[in-house]
């Protein structure tokens, strides 16, 4: 006979009498725990059994149970600390609890206020989408000697983020010009535009007289602060000529560019920034500013005389000076401004005296600055991203009234547009170090810093590579040691380009600029035998062009300090020269000036 095990939780014995009558049949009524999970009661709970003891041998058999009943547990509130154990334990579980930490903590720490941001540094990667800070992000750690997935670039840790959308007024994908105008403008502009709203007609310098927009540094200036602009690219280049220049055709550089029409009527942007104080007190009766305190890139080409006799010392074409005009707009700059300090190279970068030395011009290439990995091989030397932030910030913060600064990692949009992923990845590494130095140097109480991009690349991420496999190499699958292959047998990388100039093996060259010497690729190449991590590898592309392309999807914005708490969800990219109007009260502090 089947007997039920009785448990030690409850068992009870009901005594139908107290005679000693042999004859007498005991009623019993058994409890039994159902533990949790059970069919019956998911959380648990109590099962009665009842019955007679027929055979009188003190338990309840299975066949002598009459009646049955199920009383489940209410359900739980909390789990106890072994049913947590597997969270509790778990690295990403921690890890997660940690940040969940850190971010009421910074809730908590928010300054909600208008007018409290002292200072504001606003850094822009030039074509940095969020493809390219994933794998930039990737590459960073597998640098450090990390899987590289769980790494963090240092913007990637600030408080808030949230997204742009990048469209020009006349365009889906958009161009630098008017992206930029946007950010520092609060004003969305069409394409090849700088600093000027959508009425102008492209190219023409008379549309756009009345159009002219106020910036955010032009406010900072009015405002009486110090003011600086920083780009690996040439400084006349779109992105940060938006900052200070107006122009209806950004290749308006210097005067051999524009058509002798236009440049009768319109000056050319090199000149615009030279004559920026002189200008911005035309446009703003009797506001009296001293000028942009710190102005740092490349493109000497733009402000020098087409003669060899000007070349600088590391001069890569017979003449170096593109301007037709005959001026020197080098020797200008320092004729208005005597206590400044003109640098071309590291070792007068390094000589500036940043406590007294009011105003510094550095030019420090003939066109664009190297990209970083290829920076050692510059004649004369030039500073890193990183170096040019420290040192901006260091002749910045002599002002008490605080500054504004835009610094631009120009040169990764250029390696995208070369097809070139490693230099693109590494210049946005590069771009990682020097807002750490800004994180390192400012107050989170007093400065709003603000890290995004004007627009993104057509630069992919893709197969089903196994984690921590190498993000330039070839994709290798879970479980495997060997690279997939393609449907035509042929293995691929992990990063590509939908369109652009597509395969290049050029060992170990570090400049990027050196594909374009080829004819854009067609069809697949054989990478079995090639180093595709070595510098001067260039992806393959889907569609042949002459160069890879920009694209229009929305891009990242990543901020801290006072205002930072409204950068959050997606937003039209002109909302971001609002933050930083909110957060510094750059308009209101203009007008007092303006009015007074």
């Amino acid at each position: 006979m089947k007997k039920l095990n009785l448990i030690s939780l409850a068992v009870v014995v009901a005594l139908a009498g107290c005679s000693d009558d042999d004859d007498k049949i005991d009623s019993l009524t058994v409890e039994n725990a159902i533990t949790v999970g059970s069919e019956q009661c998911i959380n648990g709970g109590i099962e009665t059994l009842t019955g007679e003891d027929t055979n009188q041998n003190g338990e309840l058999d299975a066949d002598e149970v009459t009646a049955t009943s199920v009383v489940c547990n209410d359900p739980a509130t909390s789990l106890n600390a072994q049913q947590l154990a597997p969270l509790t334990t778990n690295t990403w579980f921690k890890e997660a609890k940690t940040q969940l930490a850190t971010s009421q903590d910074n809730i908590a720490n928010i300054i909600t206020e208008s007018g409290k941001a002292k200072n504001v540094i606003l850094f822009v990667g030039d074509g940095m989408g969020i493809s390219t800070v994933t794998a930039a992000r990737i590459l960073a750690g597998q640098l450090q000697g990390k899987m590289g997935e769980e790494h963090q670039l240092s913007f990637e840790t600030l408080p808030f983020s949230g997204f742009a959308k990048t469209y020009n007024v006349d365009a889906q994908t958009p161009d630098s010009a008017g992206t930029m105008t946007a950010m520092v403008s609060g004003v969305k502009t069409d394409v090849g535009v700088v600093g000027i709203d959508e009425a102008v007609v492209n190219g023409n310098c008379l549309s756009g007289k009345g159009h002219e927009l106020i910036t955010s540094l032009e406010l900072a200036e009015i405002a009486g602060k110090s003011t600086g602009i920083i780009s690996t690219a040439r400084i006349t280049h779109a992105t940060p000529a938006a900052a200070y220049a107006k122009a209806a055709n950004r290749n308006w550089e210097d005067i051999s560019d524009m058509p002798e029409s236009e440049a009768a009527n319109c000056e050319d942007i090199a000149s615009q920034l030279v004559n920026f104080e002189k200008n911005l007190e035309t446009r703003f009766a009797g506001v009296d500013v001293d000028g942009i305190e710190v102005v740092m890139g490349g493109g000497r080409r733009h402000f020098l005389p087409k003669d060899a006799s000007f070349n600088s010392a590391d001069a890569v074409s017979s003449v170096e000076g593109d301007r037709t005009d005959g001026r020197d707009l080098t020797a200008e700059w320092q004729a208005k401004y005597p206590n400044g300090q003109y640098v071309m190279d590291q070792a007068s970068f390094d000589a500036i005296d940043v406590v007294n030395t009011k105003q510094v011009f550095g030019l420090f290439n003939e066109s664009h600055m190297q990209y970083e990995a290829d920076r050692s091989n510059d004649i004369a030397g030039e500073p890193s991203l990183s170096e040019m932030t420290a040192k901006a910030l260091d002749v910045l913060d002599n002002n008490d009234k605080g500054f504004f600064l835009t610094v631009e990692a120009g040169r990764i949009d250029h390696a995208h547009h070369a097809g070139n992923a490693y230099n693109a990845l590494n210049d946005t590494i590069e771009l990682s170090k020097a807002v750490q130095v800004a994180l390192d140097k400012t107050s989170i109480e007093d400065t709003l810093i603000i890290v995004t991009a004007d627009h993104s690349h057509v630069f992919t991420i893709a197969g089903y590579p196994k984690r921590g496999n190498p993000i330039l190499g070839k994709v290798v699958a879970v479980g495997e040691t060997e690279p997939s292959l393609a449907a035509d047998n042929m293995p691929y990388t992990t990063v590509g380009y939908t369109n652009g100039g597509g395969f290049r093996d050029l060992g170990e060259e570090t400049d990027a600029d050196a594909g374009y010497n080829f004819a854009p690729v067609t069809g697949r190449v054989d990478l079995t035998d090639i180093n595709t991590q070595s510098p001067g590898f260039h992806q393959e592309a889907l569609v042949p062009l002459s160069s890879e392309t920009h694209a229009g999807e929305d891009v990242g914005v990543y901020a801290r300090g006072p205002g930072a708490h409204l950068v959050t969800g997606t937003n039209e990219q002109s909302f971001i020269f609002h933050v930083m109007d909110y957060a510094a009260d750059l308009v209101q502090q203009a007008d007092d000036k303006v009015a007074n």
